[in-house]
């Protein structure tokens, strides 16, 4: 995880603009949260966030206007903390007079959109969300599978890498291997991407490490995914019970985030990548309102009625 990016990194990924103090883009952002004052207009600094982007729309001004100048200048002077990095402004509103000089006073710069307020709201933090949440590195292998991602999992020389080159070669995307930084988008939202040395990359034991978007094209790689399925491969044994019929439901929680989980036995002669791409293709199925263990159970149910009812009627006749 990132401790911080700068106003400049805001600037050139969400499409701001600079209205004043370009100079100072270089300050630093800690924190996803984002502040709309409202209560510093009328003086109250108690719990004031001054760690926070301070963002102004068309409420926070329109109030501001109604205050007189001494106040505005007073208020937006306080609210200029050292620590502030940077104010924006939406909607294409102008600045106010009284920011314009405190923030300059301050070096703080003044950034501005043509969005609405609950637009960029929601542009940054996604953003910084992106860049500033936890992050936990998983050892594992990302793998977009017609659009479900897939997080494949094993000990150490179970086959993971080979099955993802597989899966790549079977027109699907590597988004990471070997290590996968994952970090919690929202609640129920886990994200995966490379670490910066092994983007592209994978290791193949007996080759060594092959760059997938060279020998496969950029259309086999994916910057980062969203983590909808965990693979965990397990080397079989006749002692340990692999689900036959999809019913456990197991689940694992990674950054809080609940992720469903299936079980692959490794096994001489079976092909792992067809496997997990009919694993992906389930759960999208399984998204879609389609439960085949529940179409099983609903033919077993039929059919022990349709016999339950045969036995009955040769009994009758018998009788």
């Amino acid at each position: 995880m990132a401790d911080h990016i700068t106003v400049k990194e805001l600037v050139d990924n969400v499409r701001l603009k600079v209205l004043q103090g370009e100079e100072y883009l270089q300050r630093p952002i800690t924190t996803s949260d984002i502040s709309r004052p409202a209560l510093e207009f009328a003086g109250y600094f108690k719990h004031y966030p001054a760690m926070r982007i301070q963002l102004l729309g068309i409420t926070e001004t329109s109030f501001a206007k109604d205050l007189t100048h001494e106040k505005r200048e007073k208020y937006l002077t306080k609210m200029c903390a050292p620590q502030i990095p940077c104010f924006v402004i939406s909607t294409n509103l102008p600045i106010p007079a009284e920011l314009q000089v405190a923030a300059k006073n301050a070096k703080i710069p003044i950034l501005g959109t043509h969005l609405t307020s609950s637009q960029i709201l929601s542009n940054m933090t996604s953003y910084l969300l992106g860049r500033l949440a936890p992050r936990q590195s998983l050892h594992g292998v990302l793998v977009d599978i017609n659009g479900v991602g897939v997080l494949i999992t094993g000990d150490s020389g179970v086959g993971k890498s080979e099955t993802a080159l597989e899966l790549v070669r079977r027109g699907h995307r590597l988004v990471a291997d070997d290590r996968v930084e994952v970090y919690a988008r929202d609640e129920q939202t886990l994200v995966g991407k490379a670490p910066a040395i092994l983007k592209h990359l994978m290791e193949i034991r007996g080759i060594g490490i092959i760059d997938v978007s060279t020998l496969y094209g950029t259309g086999a790689i994916m910057p980062s995914d969203v983590i909808n399925l965990i693979v965990h491969l397990e080397t079989w044994t006749p002692d340990v019970q692999f689900d036959r019929l999809g019913d456990r439901g197991d689940k694992q929680t990674i950054q809080g985030v609940i992720v469903p989980k299936v079980s692959v036995p490794v096994k001489t002669g079976r092909n792992l990548a067809i496997i997990i791409e009919s694993a992906a293709m389930n759960y999208r199925a399984e998204t879609m309102g389609y439960d085949a263990t529940k179409t099983f159970d609903d033919n077993l149910n039929r059919l022990i009625k349709q016999n339950s009812a045969r036995d009955t009627k040769e009994k009758q006749s018998n009788d």
